[in-house]
């Protein structure tokens, strides 16, 4: 069964808002959740000018241009600035259901539907800003759905809802062993799409912060209930931004890209060496890691073309990227 035409139309404004450079109608058939089922070119025509007329008819900014200098292709984007509210002033009521609406719209399903549509246009060759989300998560009460570490997730939440320490097995990365962990839990943390536990660790006697996705199913609520409390001005997303975001500013990968590919990249990059890999003719390039999470994104967003040769962890997250990406296409075949 298609999709809505609110659907439709909602992903088509996260694309047109999420690029820098003009985008083709045909370029929208193919990367646009919602236009690809079209019987044909003039039922795609009919129906892409409707939507631009809703959108426009709505007060979005649609605008028309050539997709560059060289392709005289007519494209559309959004004006970033012309789209943007004035600056508003909310009472206590309303900012706290704004507060309640933003959980809602990043929750991690509606995370993993926008990643996954920004990943799709970059893979088809699409210059995308992609925005970063990050929720925090205290209590069952809003618990939003999770894949692949459903279990934990649920156990973990329970035990900061009775205030209990808990007992797990965890590893640093995939190639690691486990070891086991006693921990005072104090809230879940979404960051980027990656879930994170963040609490006290009595094995080490210091806070510190697990990825779920490293977390053993066999999650043990341990000690008497009510034991466990926050501490009061603790920021679970400032602990997980500086255990996972930020990377020593001498810190660099080495990622192999294929010839005439990843030209972002290639822009960051302090340094291009000539190197094949696998028959294919590439280089390897020396990036500043800086923030993992969102260099990581953009070597996944090249597929095959990039490989990532050091660090590890590096490497791990955007095998898990790509995997993940793998699964949710193979879903929606």
């Amino acid at each position: 069964m298609g999709i809505s035409k609110v659907e439709r139309l909602m992903n088509l404004v996260i694309a047109l808002l999420s690029t820098r450079t003009f985008i083709t109608a045909e370029r929208i058939r193919e990367t646009v959740s919602g236009y690809a089922d079209s019987p044909s070119d003039e039922a795609f025509s009919r129906m892409f000018e409707r939507d631009k007329n809703e959108l426009r008819d709505l007060g979005i900014p649609l605008e028309t241009g050539r997709v560059s200098s060289l392709d005289p292709t007519e494209g559309y984007k959004i004006n970033r600035e012309a789209y943007a509210l004035a600056p508003v002033e909310l009472t206590a009521d309303e900012a706290a259901a704004v507060a309640m609406a933003t959980q809602l719209w990043e929750s991690p399903e509606l995370v993993t539907v926008t990643q996954g549509a920004l990943l799709k246009l970059r893979a088809a060759g699409v210059d995308v800003d992609a925005p970063e989300f990050a929720v925090e998560i205290t209590t069952t009460a809003a618990l939003p759905g999770l894949r692949g570490s459903e279990d934990v997730l649920g156990v973990l939440l329970a035990a900061i809802d009775s205030g209990q320490a808990v007992r797990f097995k965890h590893r640093a990365s995939r190639s690691e062993p486990y070891t086991d962990r006693t921990v005072e839990p104090w809230g879940v943390v979404t960051y980027s799409g990656r879930w994170y536990l963040v609490g006290h660790d009595r094995t080490r006697e210091a806070t510190r912060t697990f990825r779920l996705s490293r977390i053993d199913a066999d999650v043990q609520p341990i000690g008497p209930r009510d034991a466990v409390r926050r501490p009061d001005g603790v920021d679970l997303r400032d602990i997980v931004h500086r255990a996972v975001a930020e990377a020593p500013p001498s810190a660099q990968a080495r990622v192999w890209m294929a010839d005439g590919r990843g030209t972002e990249l290639r822009r960051q990059a302090t340094t291009a060496t000539a190197m094949p890999l696998a028959g294919r003719g590439g280089d390897e390039l020396a990036l500043d890691i800086g923030r993992q999470d969102r260099l990581a994104r953009e070597i996944a967003s090249c597929g095959a073309d990039a490989v990532v040769l050091d660090p590890g962890s590096l490497r791990d997250d955007v095998i898990e990227r790509l995997r993940a990406q793998a699964e949710e296409w193979a879903a929606d075949v």
